[in-house]
């Protein structure tokens, strides 16, 4: 089995209790790599701290979060922007819009997001993009900056089957799966079964939206496995099947192979 998470705040102090058993259970259930998000300057420093620990294993995303856009959002994305030349990054992330708490912001989510989708450009980097209840608003800031010349993945991805039509006329953009596929009340397993296995890339979004079995736990890397086992319910193919291939999406997308 081969596995990538390519979404998980695995950095974060829900993990500090017992981050080696977390990552040896990655391990055994073939996950080959943890690609980890930011989301604002505190998060900065525990990033970086794991990145250096397991390098190669845990690698860093930069970028600000849409929830984290606020009065302050001038000086947090300055110094975001600083790091990008100084360390080697595979994603500007997370960046986006999140209208579902709040709309304070809403005008200055989307100057941030557009802001930091030019970086992406700038520095040949994919997006790993938040789009809670914002997806329509997401994909109107890529056609902004320009469509042809950006590429990523719009994570946590359970919207509608038209949703799902509108990101993948996108030319270069795959949507991740995690553990919502294996809810009851999700629609993703019948929104999924109309596009291709090639579009989709594997996540967990740890510590948050374990899947069943596990759904109201904390989430960790080792529970993708239950995410591929449902995309091949779903799919009917078998499960090193899903893995091998949402695994080559996912080195396809960040240039792991470089």
């Amino acid at each position: 089995m081969r596995i990538i998470d390519t979404h998980s705040h695995i950095y974060s102090e829900e993990f500090d209790n017992d981050i080696e058993d977390v990552i040896n259970r990655a391990k055994k259930n073939g996950v080959e790599k943890i690609l980890m998000p930011n989301i604002d300057i505190s998060s900065i420093e525990r990033i970086h701290h794991l990145s250096h620990k397991y390098e190669g294993y845990c690698i860093p995303m930069m970028g600000l979060h849409p929830t984290s856009v606020a009065d302050n959002w001038e000086s947090e994305l300055a110094t975001i922007k600083q790091l990008l030349p100084l360390k080697s990054y595979i994603a500007i992330g997370e960046i986006g819009m999140d209208l579902y708490w709040d709309k304070t912001f809403e005008k200055e989510q989307k100057f941030v997001f557009e802001e930091q989708l030019r970086w992406s450009i700038e520095y040949d980097l994919p997006v790993a993009i938040h789009s809670r209840d914002a997806i329509p608003q997401c994909i109107d800031c890529i056609k902004n900056i320009g469509e042809e010349e950006l590429k990523g993945v719009f994570h946590s991805f359970g919207g509608t089957e038209q949703e799902l039509n509108e990101i993948l006329s996108l030319i270069n953009f795959m949507i991740g799966i995690n553990g919502v596929v294996t809810f009851k009340n999700s629609t993703l397993s019948t929104v999924l079964k109309n596009t291709d296995l090639s579009h989709i890339i594997i996540e967990t979004d740890s510590p948050y939206l374990a899947p069943v079995p596990y759904r109201g736990k904390r989430n960790e890397s080792s529970y993708t496995l239950n995410v591929v086992e449902k995309l091949a319910e779903i799919y009917n193919i078998s499960a090193d099947k899903v893995g091998e291939i949402t695994t080559e999406n996912a080195e396809k997308l960040f240039a792991l192979k470089k």
